[in-house]
């Protein structure tokens, strides 16, 4: 019973040094992508370069979290409720990875945009950002406290953020028909303005795998999604990321 107790003990311990790996990494996403937004209002070249740089931790702890899960999928054989937090922790460190690249690519589209923009263009970015951000931090809170209520309330906002990036995208195009010569640093807001809506994306994936993760049960109802312009997908750069 000892030795029982002891294996249950341990077991339990690494999969809190899981959950404890997820959330720092999902913290380092965080900051990359507040930082990454505070380039474009601040225009401050040095802070663009820090988060560019700084994606490599992100890219490092998902390497460290993946050897975690194959060593507690190795020697644990998890079922149920362990099996779906080890599985769950896969699927979010991916997702965050994802978050620290279109961060990165962000921070690269600041560092173009030489042109003086409209104060109300720079404060719907700044809004569609600072939603991004909650969005991830509201979805980490819900996987490191196990709250299905939480992963289901970040759900819902997804129409929210695509609302945003539509009128965002509609003004936009206004200015740069107004101005053919700002065409240039406008086209990269509205690359950014798609790099938010897409991290958006990332945290509904993220909220339906610690829904899941909990209950065992998909979120019911159609996954929330605003009209999307009719536009197709612009084409990737050499990381993947819009």
């Amino acid at each position: 019973m000892v030795m029982h107790d002891h294996i249950v003990r341990s077991f339990t311990e690494e999969l809190e040094a899981l959950t404890a790996a997820v959330s720092r990494m999902g913290g380092l996403a965080e900051e990359a992508v507040a930082n990454a937004l505070a380039t474009i209002s601040r225009r401050d070249t040095a802070l663009a370069q820090q988060v560019i740089e700084r994606d490599a931790l992100l890219d490092e702890a998902q390497r460290e979290i993946e050897r975690k899960i194959t060593r507690i999928l190795a020697l644990r054989q998890p079922m149920a409720r362990d099996l779906r937090q080890t599985i769950a922790a896969l699927k979010l460190a991916a997702d965050i990875e994802r978050i620290g690249d279109l961060a990165k690519n962000i921070a690269k589209r600041s560092l173009n945009m030489d042109a003086v923009l409209p104060a109300s263009v720079v404060r719907g970015i700044e809004r569609m950002g600072k939603l991004a951000v909650a969005q991830l931090k509201q979805v980490l809170d819900a996987f490191g406290t196990g709250a299905p209520g939480g992963a289901v309330s970040v759900w819902l906002q997804d129409e929210e953020l695509d609302e945003h990036y539509n009128s965002l995208f509609r003004e936009l195009l206004t200015y740069m028909m107004e101005d053919p010569r700002k065409i240039g640093p406008t086209t990269h807001l509205l690359f950014i303005a798609k790099n938010l809506e897409r991290i958006g994306d990332h945290c509904t994936n993220m909220a339906e795998v610690v829904h899941y993760m909990e209950t065992g049960e998909e979120i019911a109802g159609v996954r929330p999604k605003a009209d999307s312009l009719g536009q197709p997908a612009p084409a990737s750069d050499s990381d993947g990321d819009i």
